[in-house]
């Protein structure tokens, strides 16, 4: 059974949790196991987004809850674009919000060693759309909120889960649907895990990269015009010219390197594991990058962390004629662009014009505001003291991420929002997002439920 409010007319559904001893410890029991059984299931369920049936994954998720005994709350930001939350009512410490997204990208069947929505297991890996993209995050966030209601344990907070649509295509039938619609369901939250953050495995060194803000997405569309005619008798100019010899000149331009002081940190806190070549670099990247053909060879290297030190601007999208045999009288392009979060957009915007010239007409579609969460407090601690005793000897630091989130929806409401998922992901694994053959070990999910019933435990347990 699913409902838009279930077990009663509350905006924000209630457990009532017996109270049990401070000494208690909550155990996972037989949750790592069903952990991964969901994960396969979840999978299973088609949400690509576009066009997103959110939905179907709701109704999955309520099925575990009714069973479970859980009350929860679905909503509709549009038909098919289902969202749902339950909260475990806890005392007066600021609550937390286990978060992600159920939406997915598309896959293309042929360039997999299996079906994309199969939730297949081999040799020891879960493979599927979403299995790192959060699909296995949100299954280890609702296997640790489930122990905690199995447990009764007295909460000194609130813990909320929460599973929502779109943020693949920017959130708005998602959390930003919420904030705007239903911005309730968030009172009393002030902590947040999220997407956006994860731990590497590089020759048996590993290190957590706790997500803390991220370049801001400015994503434009470029339209040119000019004389329409016909194929067979080429223009001098047209409005395909200009958008090509505009996209050239973009193509050639190098954005200026910088490196902001959250970035500086981060470089700072993963030289001790990075290759051999680069450790002195990070330690000091504001005066890496002035050595000649130093940030060429970052974009060769790790193409996430070249990211970090300026602007970007991917071309993406392209359109010109319908037909053939028809030069077009518009044509068009649209960039993903991320922005540095202290980059003035008006600037940037300026910078656009003079490379692309006067003839090209820019069209803003999405751009967030900047955040950044700080790491000075209780749960960043209880991430890294749980993150350590699961990896001993692990580096574990505030990072920028070079995509981005829904985290900025709530960071706008002032809530302190972390990306960190517990999962320690080898080289060959981590070109699944959004790539082909994405997977996640049998291992890192079950020991995630572990890691994130621990983090939730020292946070929230009296």
């Amino acid at each position: 059974m699913r409902s838009d409010v279930v077990c009663g007319a509350l905006t924000v559904l209630v457990l009532s949790l017996a109270a049990a001893p401070a000494s208690a410890q909550v155990s996972a029991g037989d949750l790592p196991d069903r952990a991964v059984e969901w994960l396969q299931e979840y999978i299973r369920i088609d949400t690509v987004n576009p066009p997103g049936n959110e939905i179907a994954g709701v109704d999955f998720l309520a099925s575990i809850f009714e069973d479970e005994g859980i009350e929860f709350e679905t909503a509709e930001s549009a038909p098919g674009r289902g969202n749902i939350w339950a909260r475990l009512e806890g005392g007066e410490e600021p609550g937390l919000l286990l978060l992600h997204h159920i939406d997915v990208v598309p896959a293309d069947p042929d360039a997999w060693v299996t079906d994309p929505l199969s939730g297949e297991i081999r040799d020891g890996m879960v493979y599927g759309r979403g299995a790192l993209d959060t699909k296995a995050a949100g299954i280890v966030h609702l296997a640790a909120f489930i122990a905690l209601y199995r447990a009764g344990a007295a909460l000194t907070r609130d813990v909320v889960f929460m599973a929502t649509a779109d943020e693949e295509a920017g959130g708005f039938f998602g959390v930003g649907w919420l904030v705007d619609q239903r911005p309730e369901v968030f009172d009393g939250i002030d902590y947040v895990i999220n997407e956006g953050g994860s731990g590497s495995v590089d020759d048996g060194r590993v290190q957590f990269a706790v997500e803390v803000t991220q370049k801001v997405p400015y994503w434009l569309r470029l339209t040119t015009r000019g004389e329409p005619g016909h194929g067979s008798r080429p223009l001098a100019v047209s409005s395909i010219t200009r958008l090509v010899a505009a996209l050239d000149r973009l193509r050639e331009h190098e954005f200026e390197a910088r490196v902001i002081p959250a970035v500086d940190a981060y470089f700072k806190g993963i030289a001790a594991a990075a290759p051999a070549k680069w450790r002195d670099r990070y330690r000091d990247m504001a005066a890496a990058i002035r050595e000649p053909g130093v940030t060429a060879e970052l974009q060769q290297d790790n193409p996430g962390l070249h990211g970090l030190i300026r602007n970007t601007c991917s071309i993406t999208r392209l359109s010109g004629s319908t037909k053939i045999n028809v030069v077009p009288n518009e044509a068009w392009s649209e960039l993903d662009c991320r922005l540095l979060p202290d980059q003035d957009p008006e600037a940037f915007l300026d910078e656009m014009r003079a490379v692309l010239g006067d003839e090209v007409e820019i069209e803003t579609l999405m751009g967030f505001t900047p955040a950044v969460s700080s790491a000075e407090t209780v749960l960043f601690g209880a991430i890294v003291d749980v993150t350590r005793s699961h990896f001993p000897g692990a580096i574990v630091v505030p990072a920028v991420l070079s995509a981005f989130t829904d985290s900025h929806f709530l960071r706008d409401l002032g809530m302190t929002a972390y990306g960190f998922a517990p999962f320690a992901i080898p080289p060959e694994d981590r070109g699944g997002v959004h790539g082909n053959n994405e997977r996640i070990s049998v291992e890192n999910v079950r020991r995630g439920v572990v890691m994130m019933l621990d983090i939730a435990q020292q946070l929230a347990v009296d």
